[in-house]
């Protein structure tokens, strides 16, 4: 790996970090509305990263790469953060179905 490649890496290791702390400090931003937006979540993302590692050989599940992506254990952010979705924003992501 040249030095411009492992640089690459830090910055993009870096650049996940910060939108993973970005995320964080907005938790009022729902997956729902990340989905009708952008059509991607925090969920998507710890799926791409739990793929990502197993492409890399590591054993990190759907479960762990939640834990990293959301600081805590899904369930624990779901019954903290995650408000039922509204009727709005069911809608809206129905029809992009």
């Amino acid at each position: 790996m040249t030095d411009k490649d492992s640089k690459t890496v830090e910055i993009e290791a870096a650049t996940f970090r910060r939108l993973l702390a970005h995320l964080d400090a907005n938790k009022e931003v729902q997956n729902i509305d990340l989905m009708n937006l952008a059509s991607f979540c925090r969920n998507c993302l710890s799926k791409w990263y739990s793929a990502e590692a197993k492409e890399m050989g590591l054993d990190i599940d759907y479960e762990e790469a939640r834990e990293l992506v959301y600081g805590m254990p899904y369930s624990e952010w779901k019954g903290q953060y995650q408000p039922d979705a509204t009727p709005d924003q069911l809608a809206q992501f129905k029809s992009k179905g």
